[in-house]
């Protein structure tokens, strides 16, 4: 990173001034913020770079412009880049059957699998059956052991539903088999390093002491969950309702996709762990700032400091939604949920969609449980990181939504 980038993140170029009042409101909203950051790029330069509240309220800590948090599910997004960055070498094919890069997968009839599917959520293998351990999870290799025998849910490719956490071991296997480098080792050597990241998919301890400690929101109740629902997407209450009794009800497909064979059970605490941040769960467990994944995304669609992760071409075929002709899986027998209301998803990516419209029809990215979103426009050359270390599950959470339409409106 230059000095003169350096000095230009300390806050708001001049016509971004709404994104600072968004920021500051959401302080004051509702669920509120405990400590957060924001950041924006366009045209490769930093225009919003914001922080502010605390990183440790048992500490008493202030949130800094080095202060670090865990990101979830925006993960997936960086390791949707790694992919990418394959296939633009020409070193992995999106229609090759995934056995071409990883015989051992092809067992249970899984040999005609395309590595599409495995970044579109529609291989089929959104659990494991387990059972798993939390160490075994973080050794990685018995994991992939467990997806080689595990057969698909339904006939790959036919329908979706989202890999919560088989998502980064599916795809970073494959991306370990062609490189011979983990997934965060990969992201580090060519995402990171070479446009000075602080994030990363295995965190390293030295690292430790710029962690914000996070806290989770008020809880809810499934009503609530789904008045969000509908509020978000905009459908009858009666989907809404069949939707949600079918996908988050105990013993779903949903619950079953988010503990990994047991491994990852809620309940024991493990997501606050060193262990946990110390493993590479390419799905799930990176850890970075705002300027950071605002930084990430600006590579994938302008030069940022001599760097462009990506073509234009590349992110025109990442960006394209591969669920609009496939069924969502589990959904009750004539119940339909159109994509662009629920999971509108590309290649590794959510793409820009009523619920969720970003800043623009091309947007691409993907949030994290708790809060937090990173994305790209390329219209705009822009890109947009959004990190907070008070976790809100609620589908209606207005925080980021708050600063993207903040940002809309500096755009013009």
């Amino acid at each position: 990173m230059t000095n003169e980038t350096a000095q230009r993140l300390n806050g708001v170029e001049p016509g971004w001034g709404k994104v600072a009042d968004a920021f500051r409101a959401n302080f004051d909203g509702d669920p509120g913020e405990l400590g957060a950051a924001c950041s924006v790029y366009v045209g490769g330069r930093p225009v919003v770079d914001l922080w502010d509240g605390l990183a440790d309220r048992e500490s008493n800590q202030p949130w800094d412009e080095n202060t670090i948090v865990q990101v979830a599910s925006t993960t997936k997004g960086a390791t949707a880049i790694c992919a990418h960055l394959l296939v633009q070498r020409g070193e992995l094919d999106l229609d090759a059957p995934v056995v071409r890069y990883w015989p051992e997968f092809g067992a249970a009839g899984k040999e005609g699998i395309l590595v599409r599917w495995l970044l579109s959520h529609q291989a089929g293998l959104p659990i494991v059956d387990g059972p798993l351990t939390f160490e075994e999870a973080c050794d990685w290799d018995p994991v992939i052991r467990a997806l080689e025998v595990q057969k698909p849910l339904w006939q790959p490719g036919t329908e979706h539903v989202y890999h919560a956490v088989t998502y980064g071991f599916l795809v970073g296997e494959v991306v370990r088999r062609i490189t011979g480098k983990s997934l965060g080792g990969f992201f580090a050597d060519e995402v990171a390093g070479p446009l000075g990241l602080r994030a990363w998919i295995g965190l390293p301890e030295d690292q430790e002491p710029q962690l914000s400690r996070f806290e989770d929101a008020a809880p809810f109740t499934v009503e609530e969950l789904t008045a969000g629902m509908i509020k978000m997407t905009g459908l009858d209450a009666d989907t809404v309702t069949a939707w949600v009794e079918s996908m988050w009800s105990p013993g779903s497909i949903q619950a079953l996709a988010g503990v990994l064979g047991g491994a990852m059970d809620p309940s024991t605490g493990y997501f606050r762990t060193r262990a946990w941040r110390a493993a590479e769960f390419p799905a799930a467990n990176m850890i970075s700032d705002a300027r950071s994944l605002a930084r990430m995304y600006a590579a994938t669609v302008s030069d940022v400091d001599g760097v462009r992760l990506l073509t234009p071409a590349t992110v025109e075929t990442m960006s394209a939604v591969q669920t609009s002709e496939t069924r969502m899986h589990a959904l009750p027998p004539g119940l339909t949920v159109p994509p662009n209301r629920s999971f509108n998803m590309s290649l590794g990516f959510w793409r820009a969609c009523p619920p969720a419209p970003l800043t623009g029809p091309r947007s691409f990215g993907h949030p994290g449980s708790g809060g937090s979103i990173a994305f790209a426009d390329p219209d705009a050359e822009l890109g947009f990181g959004y990190v907070t270390n008070l976790w809100n599950y609620r589908p209606d959470d207005p925080r980021a939504a708050n600063l993207a339409e903040a940002v809309r409106a500096c755009l013009g």
